[in-house]
């Protein structure tokens, strides 16, 4: 957990912790959970913030917060593989520019047109009188961190060395089962039936992402695994508005209440 806390966010809380390859790889397990963590910031920020802010100042303050905890870690894996797929005609020069630390033009769109949808989908989000919108702060980070288990463990790493070679390292089953597992009870407590939708929705859609961006690559590098989760968390901010509309995103025990 303190390995995935670390990876994942800002908080250095395994600095001084003697770990190897097979411990960082096994860290995935806890991924989902600690996109429940963030979730939590989440919901806090906009508690505080709506008491004083308005809503699209709110919702500014929510997608600075995701960039800031994260250290644009994922961001930036998203623009690399931008100029990395649509720059090159080849797999070993799309991975050629996806190393460069320099971000190009079409980098600078994907990340700008992927925080333009989630500061826009949160304006609605906020937006909306019926209750849901804690649900879906907290849902659609642990959901798209456990997307990113799927891909390690679905495709191919590409790379020799990199940041994301230790996650290649052994104990993927066992680490992979419990995510799932983590995220699927968080998915159906949280949202209930259609949190159970959204969990069985990002699944093919996390493995379309892969399966295209091993084509185009070779395999699979943390630049894509970063980039999943981008998209998948705009997807899922997206869709979980739509259903908060529509009073469809409750939790189980509100759920269990109506019968």
């Amino acid at each position: 957990m303190r390995l995935a806390v670390t990876f994942l966010t800002i908080v250095p809380i395994s600095r001084n912790l003697d770990s190897g390859p097979r411990d960082i790889s096994n860290s995935r397990a806890f991924y989902p959970l600690v996109g429940l963590a963030i979730g939590l910031l989440l919901v806090g920020v906009e508690e505080g913030s709506s008491r004083i802010f308005s809503e699209p100042l709110t919702a500014a303050f929510l997608v600075a917060t995701m960039v800031i905890v994260t250290r644009a870690l994922h961001l930036d894996g998203l623009m690399d593989v931008c100029d990395g797929v649509f720059g090159g005609y080849t797999p070993e020069r799309r991975l050629e520019i996806m190393r460069d630390s320099r971000v190009g033009a079409f980098g600078v769109v994907g990340g700008v047109t992927v925080l333009l949808l989630k500061y826009g989908a949160l304006v609605a989000l906020l937006g909306i009188s019926e209750p849901g919108k804690e649900w879906a702060l907290l849902l659609f980070p642990a959901l798209s961190r456990w997307t990113m288990v799927v891909l390690l463990g679905a495709f191919p790493y590409v790379r020799t060395l990199g940041l994301g070679s230790p996650f290649h390292q052994g104990g993927i089953r066992i680490a992979t089962i419990f995510a799932g597992l983590s995220a699927l009870a968080a998915s159906f407590l949280l949202g209930g039936f259609a949190g159970l939708g959204l969990f069985f929705g990002v699944v093919p859609l996390a493995w379309f992402m892969g399966w295209a961006m091993a084509k185009a690559l070779g395999g699979l590098s943390g630049d894509t695994y970063g980039a999943t989760n981008e998209v998948i968390e705009t997807t899922v901010i997206i869709v979980a508005t739509a259903l908060a509309a529509q009073n469809w995103l409750e939790p189980l025990p509100d759920l269990l209440d109506r019968f």
